[in-house]
């Protein structure tokens, strides 16, 4: 590994120097999630082997397997820790609260905290990278998990099954806003303004007949 760092922008790859604000590379799955993003650029995804990244950042496979169960989780990494700190917020929110605010609540506050640069490759890079179908299925597979979070916090809430056709419905409906937020921000280019704008946007339109229908637990 030479000197140069690099700080994935996702719109492109561009060396840091000391007077550039980046991220430093401090750990081995920061130095993974920058190899790929260049390995993606320069050869394409289907060309990049895990072998490969692993070599680029300096590590072994058995690390990249510490922190990734597959090469397509590099494609989803801030959407992926996103998903994971909305579960952690919706687990600490107590009962009783409202359940469609405290979901809009504990999304806007992961929101806020992703940066306008911090854009997944797999919604900026996909005809770079040539993975079009690959990010349509993995794309799908995270959809469902936050919506199974969603489901989950909704069946607490309102003390229904968690197979209940309403807790179902408002779970697909808001992750699927969530998913359309990530997706016209991403494609808003270097321009976009900050997520949780387009966030709160989303959330808005579903938002009229969710609130009809969440009104607190059902009385048995």
């Amino acid at each position: 590994m030479d000197s140069v760092q690099y700080y994935n922008t996702r719109e492109a790859i561009i060396p840091v120097g000391q007077n550039s604000v980046g991220r430093p590379r401090t750990s081995s799955r920061a130095m993974l999630e920058d190899a790929a993003a260049e390995l993606f650029l320069e050869n394409g995804y289907a060309a990049t082997t895990i072998d490969q990244v692993a070599q680029r950042a300096g590590v072994s496979r058995n690390t990249f397997f510490n922190y990734f169960g597959a090469k397509s989780d590099l494609l989803w990494v801030e959407l992926d820790a996103a998903i994971d700190r909305l579960g952690d917020e919706l687990r600490d929110t107590p009962p009783g609260r409202p359940a469609l605010a405290a979901v809009r609540d504990a999304t806007l506050r992961v929101a806020a905290d992703i940066g306008v640069d911090r854009v997944p490759l797999a919604l900026t890079q996909d005809d770079v990278m040539g993975t079009r179908e690959e990010t349509r299925g993995s794309g799908l597979v995270r959809l469902a998990r936050r919506s199974d979070i969603i489901a989950g916090f909704l069946s607490r809430q309102l003390g229904r099954s968690g197979d209940d056709l309403l807790v179902l419905s408002a779970a697909n409906a808001l992750s699927g806003a969530i998913s359309a937020a990530w997706t016209v921000w991403a494609r808003d280019g270097i321009g976009r303004g900050p997520l949780v704008d387009y966030v709160s946007e989303s959330f808005a339109v579903v938002s009229t007949g969710l609130e009809r229908s969440l009104g607190g637990p059902r009385a048995d």
